[in-house]
């Protein structure tokens, strides 16, 4: 067993030392053999089993149940089929039949990914281009669950095209587990702060253990071109240490740089940075100088006592911060219960619509159905629930508008909004590839037959007006049912003004 661990470390870092140059353990383990044997689980796509895939309104899929011993040695989800992803998918990992995760994070972010707003990401163990790949070896000695879920109240029914559409989990069986292994932990947070006045909690673990990395974005939120400090210390305080025995003294420099994040991309096998909205993405694995502790960890990013400008500056209402992470760990179980993931709304980066600026007064909703920006203006008590069908966006359309929501029946979608507002619904329809010799459908909105439309080649709008009794429930429920049994409904924009 010991033989196999060290042919897994020569292995990982034969990766890791390629642009960072060090001193390699046990190099003569590459070509010792071992007994142990590799196994794949692969899920999501369709010619897997049926309860390892997305679809029927499933919104929690167990896409590896591996009995142990065993390390998994790699992690792959390819993209899904609206080659985009957000915070919508949670993933979790649970050791040895635990009933909390050890492992908990939206997918993306755990990818060092935010959002998924990134298109790559390079680093030894995480990497992202048209699909996400993770190289920590996570040792179990009964068992591994690997669990994706949607969740998000806008995709109530588990969407098969709104998740990674494959998935497959590469582990090495094992006779036992060295009696020194720690379990492999990740979790993610988010919160918007006055920095000034209180620190960024970024994990806190219980028992024995080392960390071994992290990501993490900062973002000014007090307006949409609010910038951000980079002054912040990264400290850590180990076995309840009342000061840290660790501490980064700026925050670029914890990620490898100084006056400032760089304004281009830099991605490094341990460190990296990014442009993120109107902030900064980067990571940080340190396997070299990983931290380690007996009892507890506490993580705190914040402002050193000496940093009276700052403390100052961002203690000020109109001065928030916003900061996401995921750290990454091993350690003894039992862990303490990891931070409750919040709703989709919640995990939703601040002032994205903020970007937005409305086009009018009135104008509530501002949806274009499948792109990789949807909600480009919800106003404050405005969101929708896609209820049935798919996201498309693709070149097989050559009109402008190459985007939509489509179902073989039946699109089905709610605009949430406050009880008793009224103004117009408008739709825009379009029947971008001429689809079945041309698409037919009808619209129903609130329980009403609006009409039937085809020869919308070239798009059309559908105006609806939208009366109090109409949204007495606080939602407006929206069917454009398909008329034309060899094509698809479809509806491509969605717009709200209210009176």
């Amino acid at each position: 067993m010991a033989r196999w661990i060290s042919v897994f470390l020569l292995l990982f870092c034969v990766t890791a030392y390629a642009a960072e140059p060090g001193p390699i353990p046990d190099a003569d383990a590459l070509y010792q053999l071992s007994d142990s044997k590799t196994k794949q689980v692969n899920a999501l796509w369709g010619e897997n089993p049926k309860e390892r895939q997305f679809g029927d309104g499933k919104t929690k899929v167990v896409i590896a149940d591996i009995k142990g011993p065993g390390v998994i040695t790699m992690i792959h989800f390819a993209l899904p089929a609206v080659m985009k992803l957000n915070r919508d998918t949670i993933l979790r990992i649970y050791w040895d039949g635990e009933k909390t995760a050890s492992v908990q994070s939206p997918l993306v972010d755990f990818f060092a990914d935010p959002n998924g707003a990134l298109e790559r990401v390079e680093s030894a163990l995480v990497n992202k281009k048209r699909g996400w790949n993770c190289y920590f070896p996570m040792p179990f000695a009964r068992s591994a669950k690997v669990e994706l879920q949607m969740d998000n109240a806008r995709y109530p029914n588990g969407s098969w095209g709104a998740n990674p559409c494959y998935s497959y989990v590469i582990y090495r069986t094992v006779d036992s587990l060295p009696k020194d292994s720690g379990y492999f932990h990740a979790e993610w947070r988010q919160q918007k702060l006055l920095l000034g006045k209180e620190p960024y909690k970024v994990f806190e673990a219980d028992g024995q253990g080392q960390f071994i990395g992290w990501n993490c974005t900062v973002r000014g939120v007090g307006s949409p071109t609010a910038g951000y400090p980079v002054d912040e210390n990264v400290d850590f305080f180990v076995d309840g240490e009342k000061e840290p025995s660790i501490s980064w003294q700026g925050l670029e420099d914890s990620f490898g740089f100084s006056w400032g994040f760089p304004r281009e991309a830099n991605g490094f096998q341990y460190t990296g940075y990014q442009p993120y909205y109107n902030g900064a993405a980067a990571y940080r694995f340190t396997l070299n100088d990983r931290i380690s502790f007996k009892k507890t960890m506490r993580m705190k990013l914040e402002f050193g006592e000496q940093e009276k400008m700052f403390l100052d500056l961002f203690s000020k209402p109109e001065n928030p911060l916003e900061f996401s992470s995921v750290a990454y760990w091993y350690q003894r179980e039992p862990h303490t219960a990891l931070t409750a993931i919040p709703s989709g709304a919640q995990r939703r980066p601040s002032m994205l619509a903020s970007l937005y600026k409305p086009q009018g007064p009135g104008e509530m909703v501002v949806i274009d159905c499948g792109t990789a920006r949807e909600d480009l203006y919800l106003a404050d008590g405005w969101d929708y629930s896609f209820k049935k069908g798919y996201s498309f966006q693709g070149p097989q359309w050559t009109t402008e508008v190459n985007y939509c929501w489509a179902d073989n029946d039946e699109v089905q979608f709610d605009i949430t909004c406050p009880k008793g507002a009224a103004g117009t619904l408008k739709l825009f329809i379009i029947d971008g590839d001429n689809f079945g010799g041309g698409r037919k459908e009808s619209v129903r909105v609130a329980g009403r037959l609006i009409g039937q439309y085809d020869n919308f080649q070239t798009g059309k709008w559908i105006d609806v007006p939208i009366s109090a009794s109409d949204t007495a429930k606080g939602s407006v429920p929206v069917a454009v049912k398909n008329l034309n049994p060899g094509s698809n409904a479809v509806v491509s924009q969605i717009r709200f003004v209210t009176k």
